[in-house]
């Protein structure tokens, strides 16, 4: 197993099915991309404590999936928050499987990190692409 890529969770029991598998595939990301990992957190919680982080640190007052905290610009460090809620109702919302779903969320918060952005059309077009990619 990574030392530089960590799984907890917050206010849920959850646990990934492959976690070796899922660490390969993020740290392929980041060689690909050309930046280096240091340290990576993924901590999966519910829709309220996501909600409660959206407020408290970003001043959103909405739901979301994932967000993340970068520590550092040139290498990837920092932490990724993931709402399991949100990321089963948009599986059924989008038709895929709770799995991909969650990989899509999981590289999107990478991707953050790794410098692409999702404010304006063209980056989130860039970042779906980016994530479509990594997915295939």
């Amino acid at each position: 197993m990574s030392n530089t890529i960590n799984f907890f969770s917050e206010d849920i029991e959850f646990s990934l099915d492959n976690p070796a598998e899922t660490i390969s595939w993020l740290e392929s990301v980041c060689n690909k991309e050309n930046k280096p990992l240091e340290a990576l957190s993924i901590i999966f919680c519910s829709d309220a404590y996501l909600l409660n982080i959206n407020q408290e640190h970003l001043n959103h007052d909405y739901y979301t999936d994932v967000i993340s905290f970068p520590y550092s610009t040139d290498k990837v460090e920092g932490d990724i928050f993931i709402s399991i809620d949100r990321v089963r109702e948009n599986a059924q919302n989008l038709d895929v499987s709770f799995t991909k779903e969650l990989n899509r969320v999981m590289v999107h918060g990478l991707l953050h990190f790794l410098g692409y952005k999702d404010k304006t059309d063209e980056e989130i077009t860039v970042m779906r692409r980016k994530e479509d990619y990594y997915l295939g």
